[in-house]
């Protein structure tokens, strides 16, 4: 499968549906950004830097200051594929943001979420 459209994507095209879905769920914009801190390490400040310039997903999980050591405990089925048995690294890590922002707007509790 040729993932390069995905990770050319920029992460700005695709943060205001992620926002949407949860907000049309009764979830917030905060709740949404709890969970990319949590995924990648980025704080507030750094996530609002690749909004504005656009950034791909590529660059965006590349420079990511540390993927979250419980991202194994993410599994399941997004988009049709089992995330555990996704081989592209890099693929991987936007299917598990998929997963996170899909088990927000089901309402799930934000501790079962990050996994604590």
């Amino acid at each position: 499968m040729d993932n390069t459209r995905v990770y050319k994507m920029s992460f700005a095209s695709v943060y205001p549906h992620y926002i949407t879905k949860a907000e049309k769920k009764g979830r917030s914009k905060e709740e949404v950004h709890e969970i990319i801190h949590w995924l990648t390490g980025y704080d507030e400040q750094a996530l609002q830097q690749h909004i504005e310039r656009k950034t791909d997903f590529e660059h965006f999980f590349a420079q990511a200051p540390q993927l979250n050591p419980n991202v194994s405990k993410i599994t399941g089925v997004i988009c049709g594929y089992r995330i555990e048995e996704i081989e592209d690294q890099l693929m991987r890590k936007v299917r598990y943001l998929d997963k996170l922002i899909d088990e927000l707007s089901k309402g799930r509790a934000m501790e079962k979420i990050l996994r604590k």
